[in-house]
């Protein structure tokens, strides 16, 4: 499973863009990768552990902008085509994760 990521908040004050880059480094810290500028990802090896995931980053959303969240697949995930302008790229297979209990 796959946790991403959205979020487009504002950066027209300095102060606007702390909180930016604080909630961008918060996100960081918990695993999330950039897929894009604005579109951060982490691979989750279950549901319940996406649903932890998800509660650290509702508890870290600023008060203005706009953030969503989504879960897809690793399916789902291996089935997305991704350019570099009219280039393919070959994606690499889905994360094959350990859990050891």
């Amino acid at each position: 499973m796959w946790v991403l990521v959205f979020f487009d908040l504002p950066t027209e004050t300095p102060k606007q863009r702390k909180i930016y880059a604080a909630f961008r480094k918060n996100i960081m810290k918990d695993g999330f990768n950039m897929f894009q500028f604005s579109i951060y990802m982490r691979h989750c090896a279950s549901r319940e552990n996406a649903e932890v995931h998800i509660k650290r980053v509702k508890k870290i959303l600023p008060e203005k902008g706009h953030i969503g969240i989504m879960c897809i697949t690793d399916k789902q995930f291996g089935m997305m085509e991704i350019f570099y302008g009219h280039t393919p790229t070959v994606t690499s297979p889905p994360v094959q994760q350990l859990e050891m209990f």
